[in-house]
């Protein structure tokens, strides 16, 4: 059976994910394959060299509005992929 986990951050906005914050998404078990980012009521621009760093240990990201971000999740997961999503509320 599927499962999920809830944890919640500090981070407020867009500005505040970080190589920091981003890192509890590589240590999860089993190694996810997709992280869906939602950062609020628009896209916003990430730091490339941290989406870089995401790719490097096998991780794809996505970065949506927060609101796409869910519907993506929760396809990702009808599709029995290991994904997990990073939510910023709108």
């Amino acid at each position: 059976p599927r499962s999920a986990t809830v944890v919640s951050s500090q981070v407020g906005s867009h500005r505040d994910i970080s190589h920091e914050s981003l890192s509890l998404f590589r240590l999860l078990e089993p190694h996810i394959e997709v992280l869906v980012l939602g950062t609020g009521d628009r896209v916003e621009r990430l730091h490339p060299a941290m989406l870089k760093q995401m790719r490097e240990c096998g991780i794809a990201v996505e970065v949506q509005d927060t609101p796409n971000a869910c519907a993506t999740f929760n396809f990702l997961m009808s599709e029995k992929r290991v994904v997990a999503a990073g939510l910023i509320p709108p």
